[in-house]
């Protein structure tokens, strides 16, 4: 017999681990998962966009507008790159590679970049023209980061815990 060959590539395998981590999000507009992955693909952090821990999602606000600012999701969401980074289990993300289902706003660059990860893979970049994204790419740029927006191998990733019970 011989082996598989539909098996998914490292580069579809983690992004579909940020994929996965998304979809833990509540956020009922935008949900984002990005995975970090060792020089020797090994899973290091995962994360996804929510609140911080001890802030009651039922509380605060997931509006994208308000009158004020204070009652939109935006001054109290932790990106899914921030909560990867923190929830990473090494004490070095030096050369990694960060999988990420948006394309990084210029907070989270800053992050990347102080924590030394070296490469971004990204799925979407839709806001490619707003100006804190210019600002990541023009930082990645200044600070050697590559980015890699990723075309996948396949289209579809389904998960069916039936098999296995």
């Amino acid at each position: 017999m011989n082996k598989r060959t539909d098996y998914l590539s490292w580069d579809d395998y983690f992004m579909g681990v940020a994929l996965l981590s998304a979809q833990r999000s509540k956020d009922p507009s935008t949900q984002v998962g990005a995975c970090i992955v060792s020089d020797k693909n090994k899973i290091v952090g995962i994360g996804y966009n929510g609140f911080p821990i001890g802030c009651s999602d039922d509380e605060l606000p997931w509006d994208r507008e308000a009158a004020s600012r204070l009652d939109t999701k935006y001054p109290y969401v932790c990106h899914a790159e921030m909560n990867a980074i923190v929830n990473s289990t090494q004490a070095t993300l030096a050369g990694a590679r960060l999988y990420v289902s948006l394309f990084p706003c210029n907070e989270c660059a800053k992050l990347i970049i102080q924590v030394g990860i070296k490469k971004v893979i990204y799925l979407c970049d839709k806001y490619a023209h707003d100006d804190l994204f210019i600002a990541a790419r023009k930082m990645f740029t200044m600070a050697g980061i590559e980015c890699m927006q990723l075309t996948p191998k396949t289209s579809t990733i389904k998960l069916d815990f039936s098999k296995f019970l």
